[in-house]
């Protein structure tokens, strides 16, 4: 176990702590105030997508549960806190009517921050799109784009004022080839030209979307998170660095390139070809607006060799086999040096802003023992990654700050709630939270640090 003042004297005093969670996966209330139906409440209801036939209609109870859930972030000792706000709350057709109810809780949610000196980083999107919107074609169809600019218009009309950062989107990656070629979240298709169609359209959103953010909030900074893959080639072989750099170019690439250079990969389009939409003048020129930050979502190396039989579509690779048996209750490999090798190439690619760790964390399944979690395995890997940001900030690198993923266990996509990955347990029959060791040396890493300050309570049981 990292010592956590040890830690603490090789980061910056100025170096922000934060704990994320996303709306679905922790709010439930799903019908309460005028919300209606994501794409994920209806996945949630087709057999065999989601473990257990799981949803999001309780989670957390954080809608309801709103004030102690705040209370916690301020007993945890934290700057800040991101977020995400659903969309269905807010304009839950995805075009039409504005649901005032839904933006009423986020005024709460902003104001119950404020109260207790938190930071708000709000994400405008983390995957659940109104569901009317899919029989539109979802983010197949340029029109979402545009019906995403105008929902954040709304949201940053009323708390822009308030926000201290907002980031257009969670985890491209996710929306595209995730949700759209794998099948494995919401809507479920396997297609690849709806995938590189919802590709272009969901970054054409986020060029919308930060346009539409300066327009109602120029002093609030914009970002975006990218759950950017940390390639590593299975050998040194020419073939194998070859298959690494293709695996850049579909992970990475097709989010970094148009945001941060103005256009798409180079072989990457040459091997889709006519599949790839049509992309309209003046479509790279707001997609490449430039951000004032971006959030960085690091778990697991990806490790690659060439597929010389050229199976399926580009980028035409093989999963190599991981370093260590050394994994996650998820089944991730635990590879810290994983996240200074992808900040280290991505400076080198691109020209970036300053960067947040957005998500950084561990699938560790311990349960209650005698009213405690001994989640061990989760301590040691958050301190293992922050130990590696701290040596990237040494090295030169403008890393302001670490979101710990998640403040609580909740709602874990498609694999329900089996899967826990929170500083602070919860039943989920009972609802009740009870802070894990790893939450407990997280307050007081946190503590060290000027917004360290926290009362007894909860955090000391």
């Amino acid at each position: 176990m990292i010592d956590a003042k040890t830690l603490a004297s090789r980061l910056p005093g100025d170096f922000t702590f934060g704990v994320a969670t996303a709306a679905f996966q922790i709010e439930g209330a799903g019908k309460a105030d005028g919300r209606k139906p994501s794409i994920w409440d209806a996945f949630c209801n087709m057999p065999g997508r989601v473990y257990n036939r799981d949803n999001g209609d309780v989670a957390c109870d954080h809608y309801n549960r709103l004030e102690q859930d705040l209370d916690l972030i301020k007993d945890m000792g934290v700057e800040a806190y991101r977020f995400s706000i659903a969309w269905p709350r807010i304009i839950p057709d995805g075009t039409g009517a504005v649901n005032e109810a839904g933006l009423d809780f986020y005024d709460r949610l902003v104001d119950g921050c404020k109260a207790r000196g938190i930071r708000t980083f709000a994400t405008l999107y983390h995957w659940d799109l109104p569901l009317l919107l899919a029989g539109d074609g979802g983010w197949t169809a340029r029109s979402t784009a545009y019906a995403f600019q105008r929902y954040a218009k709304t949201v940053m009309n009323r708390l822009g004022d308030r926000l201290d950062a907002v980031a257009t989107f969670n985890e491209p990656w996710c929306i595209v080839w995730l949700s759209h070629l794998y099948g494995i979240h919401a809507p479920g298709e396997r297609y690849m030209q709806a995938a590189l169609h919802a590709m272009h359209y969901m970054n054409l959103a986020h060029g919308l979307g930060v346009e539409a953010i300066r327009s109602e909030a120029p002093a609030v900074p914009v970002g975006l998170v990218l759950n950017a893959a940390s390639i590593i080639p299975g050998s040194e072989s020419p073939a194998d660095l070859a298959a690494a750099e293709r695996a850049h170019q579909f992970h990475n690439g097709a989010f970094f390139d148009p945001v941060f250079k103005g256009e798409y990969p180079k072989e990457f389009v040459e091997a889709l070809g006519e599949r790839m939409p049509v992309i309209e003048d003046g479509d790279m020129m707001l997609i490449s607006q430039k951000l004032d930050w971006w959030g960085l979502n690091y778990y697991t190396p990806e490790r690659v060799t060439d597929d010389a039989e050229r199976n399926g579509d580009f980028p035409w690779t093989v999963k190599a086999p991981p370093a260590s048996d050394v994994k996650t209750d998820i089944g991730w490999e635990i590879y810290a040096p994983g996240l200074k090798l992808l900040v280290e190439d991505l400076y080198r690619r691109y020209e970036l802003p300053e960067c947040y760790i957005t998500e950084n964390g561990a699938c560790d399944n311990t349960g209650i023992v005698d009213g405690e979690v001994d989640d061990t395995m989760r301590l040691d890997y958050l301190g293992d990654h922050l130990d590696v940001v701290a040596g990237l900030i040494k090295d030169g690198y403008p890393m302001r700050g670490y979101f710990a993923w998640s403040l609580m266990d909740n709602f874990e996509w498609a694999e329900g709630y089996r899967m826990r990955f929170g500083l602070v347990h919860v039943d989920y029959q009972t609802q009740l939270r009870t802070v894990k060791k790893s939450g407990k040396w997280y307050r007081e890493l946190a503590a060290q640090f000027p917004k360290g300050n926290h009362k007894a309570g909860l955090w000391d049981s």
